[in-house]
Parts: C-alpha cells; structure tokens; sequence
C-alpha cells in the first residue's frame, strides 16, 4: 500500500492551523479530516455544517484524495455578502453619493439637466 502527503487546514480569523499526514492511497475527505485531530482542537467544526474544499473548490466527504491535496475545512459565512452589497448601495444612495434611479456614481450631465 503506498502513501499520499496531504494536508488539512482550518483558519480562525486570528489563527490558521495547517496539518500534514501521510496517509493510505485512495483515503476520502471525511477518513483524512477524522484521522488528522482537528476535529479535537476545534470541536466547534461540525463535518455535517461546514462545507469542505480541496485547493478551494467545494468537494464533498466522500471524495478520494489525491498525492498533495490540502483540505480546506470553510467555517460558515457571518453575514451574507449581496446582503451587506446591497445595503451599501442603499446608503450610498441615500447620502447622495449614489445616483437615486441608476444606483450608480452621480452624472454631472444629469444634474445639470435637472436644474
């Protein structure tokens, strides 16, 4: 049986937490992340929540891992990212920083038609 480097990673917002193994040819997402202790340092993870990657593409638990694959453990969003966009544009608008019909940057040739 031969044996594949991989690595395990799962980054907090003020510390990242890299693990390297070897383990068995033909081992899945889920076997590697159980195996590799993480799940005891961070008890927070939760396999059936957090959504799981490889090189930062979403894969799921069952995937087969390859010879130098890092497994990026994503913890979940805080905030919605169109939803913090859209009430920027919102307030942009509102303070006149953002053209009230278009939503985008305020025409000069507009304003002096209006007036």
């Amino acid at each position: 049986m031969s044996l594949i480097q991989v690595e395990v990673v799962y980054a907090l917002p003020n510390k990242q937490t890299v693990l390297s193994l070897k383990v068995p040819e033909g081992e899945q997402v889920r076997q590697v992340i159980e195996q590799s202790g993480i799940l005891q340092q961070y008890p927070e993870i939760d396999l059936d929540s957090n959504m799981v990657g490889v090189f930062g593409r979403q894969v799921k638990l069952d995937q087969v891992l390859l010879n130098g694959d890092r497994i990026e453990i994503y913890r979940p969003l805080l905030a919605d990212p169109k939803e913090i966009r859209r009430r920027r544009a919102e307030q942009a608008k509102e303070e006149g920083r953002a053209d009230k019909v278009t939503g985008g940057r305020p025409s000069e040739n507009r304003t002096k038609q209006k007036n």
